[in-house]
């Protein structure tokens, strides 16, 4: 153990602690057209992005119509029209042959340059669309509107995007938009994923599984997603035999992984042969359990000075313990200045039970009341091996140590698995 550091820490000292031991990777410079696949909201940007250029790069149309002074229409009707000459016609790609003359109309096309001195555009369903040289205004409540001034959205030293922002479709747009066709982010952590046991099976021993000899393998996959869904690349170790020799040989192959995953053979037992492993391998604890329900038995530290954890083998704790301690930090590495998921307070369904020992975590369901508050309610038996509780769970409600009941239509803190929910 760390000199310093407890054995057993609260959730938020468990996090810091891998913080502080998760560096970001370094930076690489990706091309918006030829490196188009590998641009995604999961890649922070490393510095601020600036405008180069006005966007729009002059006053523009934003409707089609007619430009017009205001001061020319009055309060023109369809009782009372106004006629005006049209003096210029001003299609997209074109530019004024000069200022709107007083008295006079410019046919104008949307995102078409507007005439300078043109106060707005009337929309060309408040004319009769012109005719000859000449057009009929019959209405006038666009006369100073529907003009977009330049540089309204962007100017030159604008902010595009911040440090640590993610480069969202919008972005990409943005940076087209000013001509910036290269953007630098960190580079995607490599994470190497390791299944140990010798009860387990993958798809290629399927048969010993329907057999009722093995355990199908699904926290590899399981991990493999989320990671995928954090912005990471997932490196696939396989399965681990219940020895100490096997364990390092799987954790060899990882040598050019930024960080390393392992679920089951973390605890104390006997058999438990990833902790034996680890030692001989000249791991660096910083903590090997945390004060919370599901995952208490969870180590973390590093390996050849890259991080390293060791995650429960009940399906449910790894991929609750992937959510608080490892997206975070995947998040670190990559960039990103935001590195936890939405928390948000919702009313409780029913009844959350709760031992007072530790900080538990409950799978919930959530919908919206009438009254606008969010609901939220247990997907059902909460046991770390029913994994299909987090098939149907949209955030884990959070009930702290020493607190033994929620009461229904009492406020919890849900921690949001899907941020797009708010």
């Amino acid at each position: 153990m760390t000199p310093g550091f407890p054995d057993w820490l609260h959730a938020d000292q468990a996090l810091a602690r891998i913080l502080e031991l998760c560096p970001e990777l370094p930076e690489q410079t990706l091309h918006l057209v030829q490196d188009a696949r590998c641009l995604d909201r999961t890649r922070a940007v490393t510095a601020d992005v600036l405008a180069l250029v006005d966007h729009p790069p002059w006053d523009n149309s934003a409707m089609d119509g007619f430009a017009v002074h205001a001061a020319d229409v009055g309060d023109a009707s369809e009782a009372s029209p106004v006629v005006l000459p049209i003096a210029q016609d001003i299609p997209a790609g074109s530019f004024p042959t000069g200022p709107l003359a007083r008295g006079t109309a410019a046919r104008v096309m949307t995102g078409a340059p507007v005439p300078a001195g043109s106060t707005g555009v009337i929309r060309v369903e408040h004319t009769d669309g012109g005719s000859g040289d000449l057009v009929t205004i019959t209405q006038t409540s666009d006369a100073e509107r529907n003009i977009r001034s330049r540089g309204e959205d962007l100017s030159p030293g604008d902010c595009i995007v911040t440090a640590g922002a993610p480069v969202t479709p919008a972005v990409v747009g943005c940076l087209a938009m000013q001509g910036i066709d290269r953007v630098t982010v960190r580079r995607r952590p490599r994470i190497a994923v390791l299944a140990n046991g010798d009860e387990l099976a993958d798809f290629d021993g399927i048969e010993e599984v329907r057999a009722g000899r093995k355990i199908m393998n699904s926290n590899s996959h399981a991990l493999a997603a989320q990671l995928r869904a954090a912005g990471a690349e997932p490196v696939d170790l396989g399965i681990a035999a219940d020895t100490s020799e096997s364990v390092r040989e799987a954790l060899e192959r990882a040598t050019d992984c930024d960080g390393v995953i392992s679920t089951a053979g973390v605890s104390v037992g006997d058999h438990d042969q990833v902790k034996r492993a680890l030692d001989e391998s000249g791991f660096q604890r910083a903590f090997w359990r945390v004060r919370i329900r599901p995952g208490s038995p969870m180590t973390f530290g590093t390996l050849e000075g890259r991080p390293f954890w060791g995650l429960p083998g009940n399906p449910v704790s790894a991929m609750v313990t992937f959510e608080l301690f490892i997206r975070p930090a995947i998040r670190k590495m990559a960039g990103h200045s935001r590195l936890n998921r939405t928390r948000i307070r919702a009313r409780a369904a029913h009844d959350i039970r709760s031992p007072d020992d530790l900080t538990h975590y409950y799978r919930v369901r959530l919908s919206r009341l009438d009254d606008g508050s969010i609901e939220a309610a247990l997907t059902g038996a909460q046991g770390s091996g029913i994994l299909t509780s987090m098939v149907q769970a949209q955030g884990l409600a959070v009930v702290p140590v020493g607190v033994t009941t929620i009461p229904a239509g009492e406020y919890v803190e849900v921690i949001l698995l899907d941020d797009s929910l708010v």
